[in-house]
């Protein structure tokens, strides 16, 4: 392989859009194969590549385009539960992939992705946008460093827009998308697994469907998604996470905000402000003396995509990846366990009960 790394597109919807966007602007970055069985889905990613159009070559499913050797990688971004099928041709090219989250709908499925990406000679990446927004990374970064001490509560807020509409309507179903708290929320899962560095042992949550898509009717059926919910995760060492999601919150000044308090200081970073406040303990009536700095994103990054510049900086790692230049940072385990804590989370709300991970087999 020279400086070119040709990719193939598995997905044209609104997220391949945005990887087409971020190759753009990826040094080596060709994309010369597209996927996808709906024609205005292809329209759109050839408006996406504009004058580059003609380097790509439609094919009708993953497996034509593993077929055709016209990639050294592959993204996939189609629908979450197409995953399986189609990956399954795609490994068996032995070809580098980055597929998008959640890794899969069901447990079954992504431990099924999981032994095979094992049994790769190639790279493969679970796509976890979240953990490469700059102010985000900072973030993390000061917390392993020890800012806060010994950490101990961590929190993490997104107040949204509702679900977007996808091609289909096929985001308006659970059997489809594993359920919000798969779909969505497995990016906030991944975030807490690699800030607390522990794993989950067992998962309270209460959500339900109260604002959005109530009088929405597709071939009949109601929508059965969660809009809102609170998430109580207890980690194996002894700290506690939690998720408060609404999806009507539209106005918000700041779409995320974390929060993590260990015995020496408080950290939070809010996005997209970008600000990162570190609040040192003082005791009581001592003078409060919080320190701001914003984390700055390069333009370019911000302008590829609508996740506050992070899927530019994880194709540059993902590009690393498949040259042999660089490590795969968010593995099909990542995924695997992202997945799980969200299946949980979905069991917990619909059931109103404790959900232990070992019920789950973890």
């Amino acid at each position: 392989m020279d400086n070119t790394v040709r990719y193939g597109l598995v997905g044209a919807g609104m997220m391949g859009v945005e990887h087409i966007n971020n190759l753009a602007v990826t040094p080596g970055a060709i994309v010369t194969a597209l996927a996808d069985p709906v024609e205005r889905s292809l329209g759109w990613a050839r408006k996406a590549l504009g004058d580059r159009a003609g380097q790509a070559t439609a094919f009708a499913d993953s497996a034509a385009l593993a077929r055709s050797g016209l990639v050294d990688a592959v993204i996939v971004s189609s629908p979450n539960n197409t995953h399986r099928s189609v990956l399954e041709p795609l490994f068996d090219a032995g070809l580098p992939i980055l597929c998008e989250k959640p890794l899969a709908t069901t447990l079954e499925d992504a431990r099924w992705i999981v032994d095979r990406a094992a049994g790769s000679p190639a790279p493969f990446w679970t796509a976890m946008e979240y953990r490469y927004m700059p102010p985000a990374a900072a973030f993390i970064d000061e917390v392993h460093g020890g800012r806060v001490g010994r950490l101990q509560m961590l929190s993490i807020r997104e107040h949204r827009f509702p679900f977007l509409t996808k091609v289909g309507d096929w985001n308006r179903f659970s059997r489809n998308t594993g359920g919000t708290m798969v779909e969505k929320c497995c990016h906030f899962f991944d975030l807490m697994r690699l800030i607390v560095g522990s794993e989950a042992v067992r998962v309270y949550c209460s959500g339900a469907m109260d604002v959005n898509h109530l009088d929405e009717r597709y071939g009949g059926e109601v929508p059965d998604i969660i809009d809102n919910s609170f998430t109580t995760v207890d980690f194996a060492n002894g700290v506690r996470a939690m998720l408060d999601l609404s999806m009507f919150a539209d106005g918000a000044e700041n779409q995320e905000e974390i929060t993590a308090v260990g015995d020496k200081a408080r950290l939070d970073v809010l996005i997209p402000a970008g600000e990162i406040i570190y609040s040192p303990r003082v005791g009581f009536g001592g003078v409060k003396t919080p320190q701001r700095r914003v984390v700055d994103v390069d333009e370019t990054a911000l302008k590829a995509g609508t996740h506050h510049g992070s899927t530019f900086y994880e194709h540059q790692k993902f590009n690393a990846a498949v040259r042999g230049e660089g490590p795969v940072e968010v593995t099909a385990h990542d995924g695997l366990m992202a997945v799980a804590i969200g299946t949980a989370a979905e069991i917990s709300a619909r059931e109103h009960r404790v959900v232990e991970m070992r019920e789950l087999g973890f």
